[in-house]
């Protein structure tokens, strides 16, 4: 994955793109707000675009790489609009990941 977004994060700082809640289902049926915000209220689906150059310094191994899907909180780290690509990203510390997606359905 290449990083077009034209934002470049910073120490253990890690960016990513977070999946997008779709407002209908594939039959067309509208999926209110309220629903929507269940469905992410413990977490955050993305996939990370680029690492910053300390992130897990600390440890043997790096959590992801690039490319990766990952699961982190909902409210960490800070959301910005790519100023090259018009997209939404997040910035979260290296820490703030928790889980590797290995399989989706």
């Amino acid at each position: 994955m290449t990083n077009n977004s034209g934002l470049k994060p910073l120490g253990r700082a890690v960016l990513v793109r977070p999946d997008i809640v779709e407002e209908r289902t594939a039959g067309g049926i509208y999926i209110p707000e309220q629903s929507r915000e269940k469905g992410q209220m413990a977490e955050q689906r993305a996939t990370v675009v680029e690492i910053g150059e300390h992130a897990w310094r600390d440890e043997p191994t790096p959590r992801c790489k690039v490319g990766d899907r990952v699961l982190f909180a909902k409210w960490a780290g800070y959301q910005a609009t790519g100023p090259a690509d018009g997209q939404l990203y997040r910035t979260v510390n290296d820490n703030d990941i928790f889980m590797q997606i290995t399989k989706e359905a």
